[in-house]
């Protein structure tokens, strides 16, 4: 924990540094997500929106079952809202919003059957794929329509065109970030924490100053909500949050031709996505074979695989903070030595 905080406080002055305009519509969010968050969980908790926590999952988790969710309605709009007022409403900010929400959208529409039915079932897995793949192929259609380059660059070595197959490649890192991010939140604070990091790199880096403020901005409104779904938890983000946050990231990636950096930077949720991948297709390997399914790990995501291990739940948050602080500074490492 001290380490994460070393590291955040070592971005905030390289931040101060060299993007100090970015400090106002950062610092509104924090606030203004902060203040919604404690509005919005009275009434969360009256409308009886509370978490069905999975039966497969550790059995320390159960305790946290009928904990209000759905808390990405609180920052979400928050993050969007700065951006769009300080950017003038600028048309890329607005398109990552859009994005941004009916990514969310999908996510409320599960965290709604979840509390509807009382199960931890929501959206099945092709329904939910099928929106997912909707959403990404209406947004590769305005990059199609805003000509973007179809190169995958990396800063100092040079881009590979890609041509026809970039955007295949734009929908798998459309619906893989939402669902990697969905993944990574199953501890308190974690997806909000890790991704307020990822967000803070992306925005250092962005060539495109209005790009940027949209990710300070959200960035600040995951830190204002962590205020309430820190360890112990007050509220949940939910799928709401979750597919949201994922679908600006990808969206700023994609956008601001960012995908080395969102790999890179966002290692955390490739691990915790390949960690999941890994477990399943191992279990059906071994099972198709010996008739008996094996684990590689005590369970996925990693993050639980930790905790099963014996690590405390701060304990992983805190460790998985670090390493994206530290593959944040290693992104802006590469970006500053290529001269970008």
């Amino acid at each position: 924990m001290l380490l994460s905080l070393g590291l955040g406080l070592a971005l905030t002055g390289l931040l101060v540094g060299v993007r100090l305009w970015v400090l106002v519509p950062f610092g509104a969010s924090v606030l203004a997500s902060g203040v919604l968050g404690s509005l919005l969980i009275p009434w969360l908790r009256r409308w009886k929106a509370g978490q069905v926590i999975r039966q497969e999952g550790p059995q320390s988790h159960l305790k946290k079952a009928g904990t209000p969710t759905m808390g990405g309605i609180s920052f979400l709009p928050v993050g969007l809202l700065v951006a769009w007022g300080w950017t003038g409403w600028d048309p890329q900010v607005l398109a990552i919003g859009v994005l941004t929400l009916a990514s969310g959208f999908v996510g409320w529409l599960d965290d709604w059957q979840v509390i509807r039915q009382q199960s931890n079932k929501g959206l099945s897995p092709q329904q939910k794929l099928f929106l997912q793949l909707g959403i990404a192929a209406l947004f590769c259609g305005y990059l199609a329509w805003q000509g973007i380059p179809t190169g995958l660059t990396l800063p100092g070595l040079g881009t590979l065109s890609l041509g026809g197959l970039f955007w295949p490649l734009a929908v798998f890192v459309l619906v893989g970030t939402n669902n990697a991010v969905n993944l990574t939140d199953g501890m308190d604070g974690l997806a909000a924490g890790v991704v307020a990091i990822l967000l803070f790199g992306l925005g250092l880096i962005h060539r495109d100053p209005e790009l940027s403020v949209l990710a300070f901005g959200l960035s600040g409104a995951c830190l204002g909500f962590l205020a309430h779904n820190h360890h112990k938890a007050r509220v949940f983000m939910g799928d709401t949050g979750s597919l949201g946050l994922g679908g600006a990231l990808a969206g700023l990636a994609l956008l601001g031709d960012q995908l080395w950096a969102l790999a890179l930077m966002g290692g955390v949720l490739v691990v915790e996505a390949l960690s999941v991948i890994l477990q399943v297709s191992y279990f059906k390997y071994t099972k198709r074979k010996t008739g008996e399914g094996k684990r590689l790990l005590r369970m996925s995501p990693l993050h639980h695989h930790l905790e099963l291990g014996g690590w405390s739940e701060v304990r992983v948050v805190g460790f998985l903070y670090g390493m994206t602080a530290l593959l944040v500074g290693l992104g802006w490492a590469w970006w500053h030595w290529a001269g970008v």
